[in-house]
């Protein structure tokens, strides 16, 4: 009876488990919804604010407009602004990004790190308290963020990384966060936030396609302009898409959690069952051969 007993509390802590994680889910769930039509509605104006300003650098001349954000100097110094979640329970979300900047640190960034030239700022508690207990320059973090998502808070943080980058204290920042695709599914992404990049020509066949523009005022008051709000978009929709990604991944692995538990309930009640009904015939077995006994 001994073993029927931790079978019947392990049924009730599974079913216990399984509401948590169902609960969670659906939660999960509401949260991906928003989450998803905010990042949804962002990213055609993103994406094209993005074309205009890659095409405005590869047709502009080095100068004081478009110089301090698109200077390709050698890189000394560089600067890593990683996104991860506040709370654990989704999936590979976090550590998925963990292991692409343990990567960088360790191949392609391991000298400048060896020197203490690779900086890090963490958006978000798993990766802030991953590299800071390990002894990586974290210079800051912002994880609060997740609490309420706000375009100017996200904006503070980049005109904090444009001044950073325009004063020569790094040569190259970059981003590496999770780009939601659907709600099972997220890219790992590394993308350059400055210096920034010239647009790419377009090849279609043979054909190459390059934009031009009219410029009115003029070309340099346009670019300093549009450069730092492109680049406060960029930040902002990095962050809507980590958001959604989380939200995503933890609904996944609820749900997965979820049928997990039913089917680990399925098991033990049928050990339960059998567990039972061999009590039950050893009970038996004890009273015939006590009647048999009794009648001899």
């Amino acid at each position: 009876m001994s073993n029927l007993k931790e079978v019947r509390i392990r049924i009730a802590s599974v079913k216990s488990t399984q509401q948590i994680t169902s609960a969670m889910k659906m939660v999960a769930a509401s949260k991906l919804r928003r989450a998803q039509n905010a990042i949804l509605k962002l990213r055609p104006y993103a994406r094209k604010l993005g074309e205009i300003l890659r095409n405005l650098s590869s047709g502009t001349d080095a100068g004081p407009g478009m110089g301090s954000f698109a200077d390709q100097r050698e890189v000394k110094n560089v600067l890593l602004v990683v996104l991860s979640s506040n709370r654990g329970l989704c999936g590979a979300f976090n550590s998925n990004v963990i292991r692409m900047v343990n990567s960088l640190t360790l191949n392609e960034y391991k000298t400048l790190n060896e020197k203490g030239r690779l900086s890090i700022i963490t958006i978000g508690k798993k990766a802030t308290d991953y590299y800071s207990k390990r002894g990586y320059n974290v210079v800051d973090h912002y994880d609060h963020f997740w609490d309420a998502i706000s375009f100017d808070s996200v904006a503070g943080l980049a005109e904090k990384l444009m001044g950073d980058f325009a004063t020569k204290k790094y040569d190259r920042i970059e981003i590496i966060y999770n780009q939601f695709k659907n709600a099972a599914v997220h890219d790992l992404i590394r993308e350059q936030f400055l210096p920034v990049l010239p647009a790419e020509e377009k090849q279609t066949g043979a054909k190459h396609f390059q934009y031009d523009y009219i410029f009115e005022p003029g070309r340099e008051e346009i670019i300093l302009d549009l450069i730092p709000k492109s680049l406060r978009m960029q930040l902002y929709k990095a962050v809507l898409d980590s958001n959604a990604a989380e939200h995503g991944a933890r609904m996944t692995a609820m749900h997965q959690a979820t049928d997990n538990a039913r089917e680990l309930l399925k098991e033990l009640k049928l050990t339960y069952n059998k567990a039972r009904q061999a009590a039950i015939t050893n009970e038996l077995l004890e009273i015939v051969s006590g009647a048999e006994a009794l009648k001899g």
